[in-house]
């Protein structure tokens, strides 16, 4: 018999179906058993009445633990005293296809806390959660948005090498690998191609793909294998237009995702998902500096001048919510000292750049510019930036016969989704978490 999912079993009351699933819940009483059977798409009633006729269900029911894999057939009846959709399903037949261990290393749906850790290490069943599952159908409905809205606007994907020969992002936070007798690395960001791309007259491209940092930080907001998303376009004529279609971007997903999934959401959540109004508001560095010290704030030892720290962050995005009553704000116009060598300096102001950061809710998302396309202005900032001229000179050579002017950003899924969800980490919101201390599973 074809297999009913649980969330279209109402429709097929008074007829008998198949549904396969993990029992979450047993309950043996002497006149009747009980079964809460759960798929990926609910939960449902299961009943059989204690019965000479059903001895043999009934001792199968007996020996169940829960989370087992399951497939029972049987008859749908409308039930009003029953809250799971005032409909229940009596038992005609079941099968265990796999019996589950009776003690859960984690407890997926009690009322204990089980440490962030713990349940890493045990992911794949903490991923059995409705709510962790709602994640993934979210991610999925967010990346099917982006391509929608690049795709409808001239751009091509794109799939670049994650083994390098040179660093994408400088020198530090590298994996090395041993290739072939020579050195590699794993790619930091697909910066280098996206431009190549470019000279290679593409035009807008995008990629949603792997990227890897070596930064032994254990903060909420990092991990050293993450989903990048980037964009590359030609022909701009200043960050600006970068922003400008960011925003555009952004709002089409999230005006996606509140059409699918913002009942949920608000129901598992407790977060309504706001649509962004547009323009979003806009700050220089300079006055992103002048707000911060307004607000008192003092920048860790470690945060290099001209930039800007978690905390200083979570601030401007106050700022953001009481000035402009909006969550998102661009911080723009970044000083060289900050920036890589391959971003365009202002032509006014020259220590400056035409780069920006989005920040969302309490933190950075997005890392833009406009790119410096000139051969020779590159060659002098990368040597001002102490970069090794022949470690890039494959990517120095994409400049050498005519490039457009052109920019992009880098912006991190994970962290959308943490912020989006108002979840505490990104481990919440990624299939598999790794950082410093953890490769498996």
């Amino acid at each position: 018999m074809e297999r009913t999912l649980i969330r279209d079993a109402k429709e097929k009351t008074g007829e008998v179906i198949s549904l396969k699933g993990f029992v979450q819940t047993v309950r043996n009483q002497k006149v009747i058993q009980f079964l809460i059977l759960r798929d990926h798409t609910g939960l449902i009633q299961v009943v059989a009445e204690r019965s000479e006729e059903n001895k043999t269900i009934n001792e199968a029911i007996t020996t169940l633990t829960r989370e087992s894999a399951i497939e029972v057939t049987g008859i749908v009846v409308s039930n009003p005293s029953v809250k799971l959709g005032q409909m229940e399903v009596r038992l005609k037949s079941l099968r265990v296809e796999s019996f589950s261990d009776a003690t859960l290393p984690i407890d997926l749906f009690g009322k204990t806390e089980t440490d962030v850790d713990k349940r890493l290490d045990w992911r794949f069943l903490d991923l059995r959660q409705p709510q962790n599952q709602l994640i993934f159908r979210i991610q999925t409905t967010v990346e099917m948005a982006m391509r929608e809205f690049w795709i409808s606007n001239g751009f091509v994907e794109i799939h670049t090498p994650k083994i390098m020969g040179s660093p994408s992002e400088g020198g530090a936070e590298l994996f090395t690998l041993e290739y072939f007798g020579q050195t590699a690395s794993l790619a930091q960001s697909p910066q280098f191609y996206k431009q190549m791309a470019m000279a290679a007259g593409l035009d807008r491209v995008f990629e949603i793909g792997p990227a890897f940092r070596a930064d032994p930080s254990f903060t909420p907001r990092h991990s050293t294998e993450f989903t990048s998303v980037d964009m590359e376009m030609s022909w701009v004529e200043s960050h600006h237009d970068i922003m400008e279609f960011e925003e555009a971007w952004l709002h089409h997903i999230l005006q996606t995702v509140k059409e699918k999934h913002g009942k949920e959401t608000a129901e598992t959540f407790g977060v309504e998902v706001l649509v962004p109004s547009l323009p979003f508001p806009k700050v220089t560095m300079e006055e992103a500096q002048t707000i911060l010290r307004e607000k008192g704030y003092t920048a860790s030892a470690e945060t290099k001048k001209g930039d800007i720290d978690p905390q200083g962050e979570r601030l401007l995005c106050e700022y953001a919510r009481e000035k402009f009553d909006h969550e998102f704000i661009f911080i723009t116009d970044y000083p060289i000292d900050v920036r890589p060598f391959y971003h365009m300096r202002k032509g006014d102001k020259p220590a400056e750049t035409k780069s920006f950061d989005l920040l969302w809710k309490w933190m950075e998302i997005t890392t833009g510019a406009q790119r410096e396309h000139r051969y020779d202005v590159l060659v002098k900032q990368a040597t001002e930036k102490g970069v090794s001229l022949e470690s890039i000179q494959f990517y120095l050579d994409f400049f050498k016969y005519g490039c457009p002017p052109h920019g992009g950003f880098g912006f991190g899924l994970a962290r959308l989704l943490a912020a989006m969800l108002n979840q505490k980490s990104i481990r919440e919101v990624v299939f598999l978490h790794r950082g410093p201390t953890r490769l498996i599973p």
